[in-house]
C-alpha cells in the first residue's frame, strides 16, 4: 500500500480544537482574528458553502439504524500561504465561521500560531462550561426531591 494513501490515527487534540472552534461563536472568531498582529495570506480550497447532512439515528441507541432528518451544515477548507490546510464544519448557515474556523485550524499547525489558537479555544471552551453550569442552576431550582416529601398518611 502507497505511504501517502495510509491512513492517520485521529489526532484527538486537533478533534477537540475543531469541536470548539466549531461552537465558537462570530464575535469570538473574529475578535481572535483582530488580535492577530500578523495575519497570513489565506487561500481558499473550498467552499465556504452551506448544505444539508443527513442525520441517521439508531432504535434503542444500538439497533437498526434510521434516517432522523436533515441538519444545516456550513464548511470551508482553507490553506495558509505556508502551506497549512484548515477546515471548519459547523451546524448551521454561517459561512464566515466556518471560513475562520477552519483558518485557526490551519493557524493551530504552527508554531508561531499555537499561542492564538489556544487562548481563542480557552476562552471557547470558559464560555461553554458557564453556560453549562448556568444550565445545571437552572434546572436544579427546578428539582423536586420526592423522598423528603411528607405523605398525609399519620
Amino acid at each position: 500500500m502507497d505511504a501517502k494513501l495510509k491512513q492517520s490515527p485521529p489526532d484527538s487534540a486537533r478533534k477537540k480544537a475543531m469541536g470548539l472552534l466549531a461552537r465558537a461563536t462570530l464575535d469570538e472568531l473574529n475578535a481572535a482574528w483582530e488580535a492577530l498582529a500578523d495575519k497570513p495570506d489565506v487561500h481558499p480550497v473550498r467552499g465556504p458553502e452551506t448544505g444539508l447532512v443527513m442525520v441517521r439515528g439508531r432504535i434503542g441507541g444500538g439497533g437498526d439504524p434510521f434516517n432522523l432528518g436533515e441538519a444545516t451544515v456550513s464548511r470551508a477548507t482553507i490553506r495558509l500561504s505556508s502551506g497549512e490546510i484548515g477546515h471548519g464544519q459547523l451546524l448551521c448557515a454561517d459561512r464566515q465561521r466556518a471560513r475562520l474556523a477552519a483558518i485557526f485550524d490551519a493557524l493551530a499547525q504552527r508554531e508561531d500560531g499555537r499561542a492564538n489558537v489556544d487562548a481563542l479555544l480557552h476562552q471557547v471552551a470558559d464560555r461553554l462550561a458557564l453556560e453549562e453550569r448556568r444550565k445545571a442552576e437552572e434546572t436544579a431550582a427546578t428539582r423536586v426531591d420526592f423522598f423528603t416529601m411528607v405523605r398525609g398518611d399519620d
